[in-house]
Parts: C-alpha cells; structure tokens; sequence
C-alpha cells in the first residue's frame, strides 16, 4: 500500500508541474519511491513515419514448450515439456521483461520501456484489414526488408533488449513476446492495465509487409483516417491510440524533429490532450522540418499531424474528453490498444485475456 501511495503522490506532483520546468530528476531517487522514468526512441524515416508508432502455429493454447522448472533454460538443464503454457508461465515471462527494465537504466533517459511499446506498435500497425496482412500475428520485422523500413529505425534495440528473454523462455514466440514487452511497458510506466492473450504465430521474411502502412508524422487529417481506418478504428479510437505521444520525445538525429511533447514525457498520463488544449502552439524557427512549439516555454514540441486532433471538430471533442479525465483516458486507450495489439491474430473463441499483474504494484 505504502508503494503505491507514493506512486500516485510522484504522478500527481508530476502532473501538477505541467507548466513547470522540465527538470531532470536522479532516476534512483524515485526508484526508492517505487517510481521509474522512461523516455521514447522516435523513429527515424525518410517519409517522416509517425514517432510512436515462422508460419508455425504453435502460439498460445497450443504446441509444445520446453523450458526449465525454473522458467528458463540454463547451461546442463532438462527442459521440461508443457503442452499448455499457463497465464502463470506468461506472467514469469512479464516478470523477466519488467526486472531487465528496473535493472537496465543504461539506454536514453533510463528505460526501454518507450521503445518496447514502440516496437509492439510498429509490428501491430502493418495491418490491412482488406488483405488481413500485417499485424503482430509473424514477428517479420525480424527480416529485411521490414526490419528496414525507415519507420522502424531504432527498434533493434528494442529486439535485442528482448533476446535475453527470449532464450530464458523459449516456448514463447517473437511474435507474443513482443506485445508483452509493450504491455510491460505500459504497465510498468503507471499506465493503464492492458489485458493479454497469447496466440501469435512467427512467421517467415514472405510475410513481410511493404513500406509505408504507418502515419507519416508531416500529414494531417485525411492521412491519418486513411491509415487508421485501414487497419479498422473508428475516430475515438485514434485519438486515444495517439495519446501514446504522452512518452518520450523527438530527436533530430533519428527523425528529424526536435523536443518532448510533454513536461513529464517518462510518465504516462493524459497530458498529451491538456497540452493540445490548453498551450498556445507557434510553428517553430529551425532549420528541420515543419514542428510546432508551445508559446510558454518554447521548450515543448507536437507535430502536424498532433495538432491536426484539434483542427478537426470530431478529433477535437475526443481531446477535449480525454484532456478533462484521465481515467477516461486509461480505459479507451487500454481498449484500443488491445485491439491494435490483437488485429489478424487468429485466436480460438472464447480465449480469455489475462491481466498480468505490474511489479510496481496496481495502478
């Protein structure tokens, strides 16, 4: 109880601050807090891609899985055989993924919680709803070309960071992986409770997806229907899925923009929509491409398609929504998420979503 008294005491002392300077706190100091401050990866893309976006069925319920009495397979171990993997296996699976991120502090601003959600993002974003390509159902961004795509610069890490827990716990696919490692991410960065399955496939480099099915961060409305409708979402739905920009920040040496969107970009809130509404936001003088900044403190940016939520009526009233309630929120992002995270996944109806529990505790 006392850890997560302090965890809504950090939150709310950081979402009071908005307006504040952007100050740099020790990481370890909230540590001890049962607080961790995460910062995003931005992609890198020549089309300006948006910044926060094996063929064996052998996922989920079925298959057969080796791994250790201890979770993980270990030099001279026996693997064990579990014909049926358990929410409790998966849950040491989270488990390992939320360790490495307490432990790992050595990447960006101390996490790689960003650029996990990022990843999960981009393999789930592929989809075509028409063509029932893409999604997270493959794990193809393993293979080149897909793992080229300007929009995915930057996810090695992510992949590799993942690797060590990939090899502790072979049984689970890249595929399932990587969406734990985004609900990991979420969770442990005191967001919203994001309910999983298992059932993803990995699949061969044939299955890989063209270039070009992620937003592009330089367009606006119609752009950003036409990519979002593709996959399936309705308005309220992208502005919730587009309030992941609550996290991290821009760099011009990966996409060309510049800036965190928030004052609190390590921390997951609602932030995102406040801004949008309440800044006064100026085109901003510098020699990359077209960004805006806040009028205040000119230290905030948002890109052209951030600022078109509030040029167009029906995004705008879903910020506003969103702006005024956090929980509202939580609850239609974690929705949409979910979705996004199980687009052309073939599960077995009726296969019930598990809630992995955080490690820093309920939020």
């Amino acid at each position: 109880m006392a850890a997560n008294v302090s965890r809504q005491f950090a939150r709310s002392a950081l979402r009071s601050s908005t307006r504040g300077a952007f100050v740099a706190v020790p990481r370890q100091a909230f540590r001890n807090q049962g607080r961790r401050f995460y910062s995003s990866e931005p992609t890198k893309s020549g089309s300006s891609a948006w910044l926060w976006l094996s063929g064996l069925a052998a996922a989920g319920a079925g298959g057969a899985w080796y791994y250790t009495q201890q979770g993980g397979v270990s030099a001279g171990s026996t693997p064990k055989v579990v014909t049926n993997p358990t929410r409790d296996d998966y849950q040491a699976v989270y488990n390992e993924i939320a360790a490495l991120l307490e432990e790992r502090d050595e990447y960006e601003d101390g996490s790689y919680g960003p650029v996990l959600l990022r990843l999960a993002w981009h393999a789930s974003g592929t989809y075509d709803k028409e063509t029932g390509t893409g999604g997270s159902n493959g794990a193809t961004m393993r293979f080149s070309p897909e793992a080229d795509h300007g929009a995915n610069a930057g996810l090695r890490a992510a992949r590799d960071f993942l690797e060590p827990v990939k090899k502790k716990f072979p049984w689970i696919t890249y595929s399932d992986l990587w969406i734990l490692g985004g609900v990991a991410a979420i969770q442990e960065l005191q967001g919203p409770t994001i309910p999983y399955r298992p059932g993803r496939a990995d699949r061969d480099v044939s299955f890989c997806t063209p270039d070009g099915r992620l937003p592009d961060a330089s367009k606006t409305q119609k752009h950003i229907r036409d990519i979002f409708y593709r996959m399936g979402f309705n308005d309220q739905e992208i502005v919730a899925l587009i309030g992941a920009h609550a996290l991290g920040r821009a760099h011009t040496d990966r996409s060309g923009y510049d800036g965190p969107w928030t004052f609190s970009p390590t921390v997951f809130t609602n932030d995102f929509f406040k801004l949008l509404v309440d800044e006064k936001w100026q085109w901003k003088k510098w020699n990359g491409p077209a960004q805006y900044e806040d009028k205040t403190s000119k230290s905030l940016m948002m890109l052209p398609a951030d600022l078109a939520l509030v040029q167009d009526k029906n995004f705008k009233k879903w910020v506003q929504t969103y702006a005024k309630d956090n929980d509202v929120f939580f609850k239609d992002f974690s929705d949409a998420l979910v979705k996004l995270f199980e687009l052309g996944v073939p599960f077995p109806e009726g296969q019930e979503r598990w809630v992995m529990k955080p490690r820093s505790g309920s939020s």
